[in-house]
């Protein structure tokens, strides 16, 4: 089969440019997809990054509504197979209990997906249900990092991850309950904005305020794919539990301009939680690059009950997880997980967490609060923190206990694990604040290392053109100009 570009020429390309080739009418969104899927077939037999393809829409863009006139004029786009749902399609969430399961509608968020000119040709993967660190059972897929195919891509936008990351496309779909666009974003060493409430709509079943901690995002290699994705797709549906806010101007003029002298907090030691040496020096060394563009850098960190803002944050998850477990068993009639189909640690947060008590959200909710009010605090004095992405070393297949296959007769203790290695993204959920993990650094072993900024709620433009600032000062070589192993350009 011809393609239009050369792997060199694809991979080199963002979806801005991408989108930039269509208008000049030097590709067509049929060709654009065409390679992307050509290029899924070249290293998804490696990776394990992509459910299923959509043959229909490779061969016709404009099957599924998507605009060529919107701002990524047909550039091909994933969706992670968990969240907003493509009307007749199939959305598995990583799950043996949910095979074959079909949505009957679009979500909202699918249509302004489609409306910015994302052509949405297939699905990728994802932890059964998003509850874990990796997308990671042998029984349903084992997604692998580009970078070293021994290691996890982290979770739970697992695929997206890996996909971005190895060339295949520029940009894709991606989710964040408790880091997981900004997690893997890290270690796979792509871009991962997890925005603040009121920003991406989750209608129509849910919203940012009924949902709480989950919100929607995508992974991309430059940060003006990331600003025109949230200025082309953000706002909120009809009839919206809560409002949803508009910046002052779009993001993608915004970026254009130096942010101001900033003050940058560096942290990782949160609570009873603490970082690697080397982790700590990489985490040193962002903030000396930030201080050598101009900006005020220092150690400091938010007066947070860390204790009680995980132990709140453990019993969202675990009531969360439970009623959306318990809502699938219910569309299947059934009143319990039958054996085998669903995850053990899933299991578990269904028996831990069905009966949660109100007092027990109402306790939950308040130390939700307290947290919020604490990092509003922060921010009055700080304007940006930076931390690592995750605290341990990415890790290597087979490692079950992060994973919702573990053995671990206590959800507690396996929360509790977890927190271990990613402290520092899930209380940007509780907060609403937003989040974006940078392909800054890099771990002993060769994969990369997002490096974290947090801001206060509703200043991800900020963090957008401080992202914008170091893309600049490097030269636009994030990772240090490395590609993984793994990669089109190299298959």
């Amino acid at each position: 089969m011809s393609l239009p570009l050369s792997w060199d020429e694809w991979a080199g390309q963002d979806a801005t440019a991408l989108a930039g080739l269509v208008r000049a009418g030097q590709v067509t969104p049929a060709e654009l997809a065409a390679q992307a899927a050509a290029g899924i077939a070249r290293l998804n037999p490696t990776l394990s990054g992509v459910v299923e393809v959509f043959e229909d829409v490779v061969a016709d863009p404009l099957r599924d509504g998507m605009d060529p006139a919107g701002a990524f004029a047909g550039v091909p786009y994933l969706m992670k197979d968990l969240g907003p749902t493509l009307r007749g399609r199939l959305q598995e969430m990583g799950s043996l209990l949910m095979r074959g399961n079909r949505a009957a509608a679009d979500s909202f968020l699918a249509g302004r997906i489609r409306q910015a000119g994302l052509n949405v040709i297939g699905r990728s993967t994802t932890p059964e249900f998003g509850c874990c660190s990796a997308a990671e059972n042998p029984a349903v897929y084992v997604t692998r990092n580009p970078w070293d195919t021994g290691f996890t891509t982290n979770g739970s936008s697992a695929g997206t991850g890996a996909m971005v990351a190895a060339g295949v496309l520029p940009i894709s779909h991606a989710t964040d309950g408790g880091g997981s666009i900004r997690i893997p974003a890290g270690a796979c060493g792509n871009i991962g904005l997890k925005p603040s409430r009121g920003v991406f709509s989750i209608a129509p079943g849910a919203s940012d305020l009924s949902g709480l901690v989950s919100t929607q995002g995508c992974h991309s290699r430059s940060v003006r794919d990331t600003a025109a994705f949230v200025d082309a797709c953000r706002g909120g549906a009809p009839g919206e539990f809560m409002p949803y806010w508009q910046p002052a101007e779009p993001y993608s003029r915004l970026i254009q301009r130096d942010p101001p002298r900033l003050r940058i907090a560096l942290s990782h030691e949160w609570g009873d939680y603490r970082a690697t040496p080397h982790f700590v020096a990489e985490l040193e060394r962002a903030g000396r690059l930030l201080e050598g563009l101009g900006h005020h850098v220092d150690w400091a960190l938010p007066a947070v009950d860390f204790r009680a803002a995980f132990a709140a944050q453990t019993t969202c998850y675990i009531s969360n997880f439970a009623q959306t477990v318990a809502n699938l068993l219910a569309q299947h009639g059934l009143d319990r997980p039958p054996g085998g189909l669903v995850e053990p640690i899933n299991v578990r947060i269904w028996e831990a967490g069905l009966d949660t008590s109100y007092t027990e959200r109402a306790r939950m909710q308040a130390a939700f609060n307290a947290t919020s009010r604490a990092f509003g605090e922060f921010f009055e004095a700080w304007d940006i923190i930076l931390t690592p992405v995750t605290a341990l070393p990415t890790p290597p297949i087979g490692t079950t206990e992060y994973l919702t296959l573990s053995d671990n007769p206590s959800v507690l203790d396996w929360f509790g694990n977890l927190w271990r290695n990613f402290a520092y993204t899930p209380l940007a959920n509780l907060a609403g604040i937003p989040g974006i993990s940078l392909p800054m650094a890099a771990q002993e072993n060769g994969l990369p290392l997002g490096i974290q900024a947090q801001a206060r709620q509703a200043n991800d433009g900020l963090l957008l053109q401080l992202a914008a600032q170091v893309e600049r000062a490097l030269g636009g070589r994030w990772n240090g100009g490395r590609r993984p192993g793994v990669h089109v350009a190299a298959a």
